[in-house]
């Protein structure tokens, strides 16, 4: 008889840890919108859908024809981040982007502000650039910003997932405690598509 209940009691109690894990992932998501909005966090997401891997062999950082692109839906993914964002609070940001075009084109259709780039957002696929360099200097650029609106960086999954350990998909965006450190706290993942 004992034999039948330890299965039993040891599936209902892995069950529960699995419910609880995934309940307070979204228990904790208002409190990382409000860290946000309180200036105690930032939001790093990757750029809308653009097909593909990579960029051409041709690159040009100043040439949009010789990178990938946002196509129809990652534009339309971009629009999506306003509304998103004042649903939780968010009327305005101070946006940062890398220089891709895509990484811009996301940012200036979320529509939530001035887009100023920084190249240490810049991807660093295929040696393109020093990663760690660069997200040591994210890092130091964000923990010195003065107090105001909230943060949003818009980046690429290799910057995002440097610095957070997580992997986005496209569009999707990451909220991360403040300070920012090489052991950052993630609080959420988010998408207007969730």
């Amino acid at each position: 008889m004992k034999t039948d209940i330890v299965p039993t009691a040891f599936f209902a109690l892995i069950l529960s840890l699995v419910l609880i894990a995934t309940g307070t992932a979204k228990a904790d998501e208002p409190d990382a919108w409000e860290a946000l909005r309180d200036g105690q966090a930032v939001l790093m997401l990757r750029h809308a859908l653009a097909p593909g891997t990579g960029d051409p062999a041709n690159f040009d950082i100043n040439d949009c024809s010789t990178q990938r692109n946002l196509n129809a839906m990652g534009r339309e993914q971009a629009r999506a981040w306003k509304p998103f964002l004042e649903s939780h609070g968010i009327t305005e940001a101070r946006v940062f982007s890398s220089q891709w075009c895509r990484c811009l084109d996301t940012a200036r259709g979320m529509n939530m502000g001035e887009v100023t780039e920084w190249p240490s957002l810049n991807s660093f696929f295929g040696n393109r650039g020093d990663g760690s360099a660069q997200t040591r200097q994210t890092i130091s650029l964000v923990n010195g910003l003065e107090v105001g609106a909230p943060v949003i960086l818009v980046s690429h999954q290799v910057n995002t997932t440097a610095l957070t350990g997580v992997y986005p998909s496209s569009n999707e965006g990451v909220i991360i405690g403040l300070p920012l450190s090489d052991d950052p706290r993630v609080l959420a993942r988010v998408s207007p598509e969730s």
